[in-house]
């Protein structure tokens, strides 16, 4: 059996700076500090560039000419481009996958959608609902493809930590069962049709800020 390989620097300062904007603790728009970073992580300004960069290969950051890097911004059009994307690739990626599910994946997935249904904040609805759409997308053994879903899901998880900050609402997510259902029942058409519409739905909802006043903001389903 092959080790998996060890995490470089790089990578790891990747990994927790890519999670922190994901989450909102740092916001768009703020500026990445090469010197801050490195200080923080012990690391040399080597690897804390390199992870700027894989940062922007994500689509989490951006380079400004003889200004360093910031955290990008996002607005309603890029929620519609990601939710598009993620729609026909993450339909691409299961009917590839349907021919190697196996019943065990099924009751994963299952057990990982009840634990998104009870979970009592937004961190972990969304850690149980990417472990769903990993479960049954992973079969379909084409890497690349994953990866690029990787980096969709991570920029629809912005917009929803930005929108159920406050107030979050626990929530049924009967797409899911319905994706379930359709994989044991042999329904490929079904559970690619389903998935598809779950990811490429965006809808409107009122979120109360500090003053009490509701605004108008975007959720998506998964």
């Amino acid at each position: 059996m092959k080790k998996a390989p060890e995490e470089t620097q790089s990578t790891r300062i990747a990994r927790n700076l890519a999670d922190r904007i994901i989450s909102g603790q740092i916001p768009p728009g703020a500026r990445l500090r090469q010197d801050h970073i490195a200080a923080e992580f012990g690391a040399s300004h080597v690897p804390v560039r390199e992870a700027f960069r894989e940062l922007q290969t994500q689509g989490l950051a951006e380079s400004e000419p003889r200004r360093g890097f910031r955290v990008t911004e996002f607005d309603v059009a890029e929620l519609r481009e990601v939710a598009e994307m993620r729609s026909s690739l993450e339909s691409l990626a299961l009917r590839h996958a349907t021919p190697n599910i196996t019943r065990v994946i099924l009751q994963e997935a299952e057990e990982v959608t009840r634990h998104g249904d009870s979970a009592s904040n937004v961190r972990d609805w969304e850690a149980a609902n990417r472990h769903f759409h990993r479960l049954i997308l992973a079969p379909c053994r084409m890497p690349r493809l994953l990866r690029t879903i990787d980096d969709l899901q991570a920029a629809s998880a912005r917009f929803l930590f930005a929108a159920w900050q406050r107030n979050w609402e626990a929530r049924t997510d009967h797409d899911h069962r319905t994706i379930i259902e359709a994989l044991r029942n042999g329904q490929t058409d079904l559970a690619c049709a389903t998935l598809a519409r779950h990811v490429g739905w965006i809808g409107k909802r009122k979120a109360s800020v500090k003053n009490a006043d509701l605004r108008e903001t975007y959720e998506i389903s998964g």
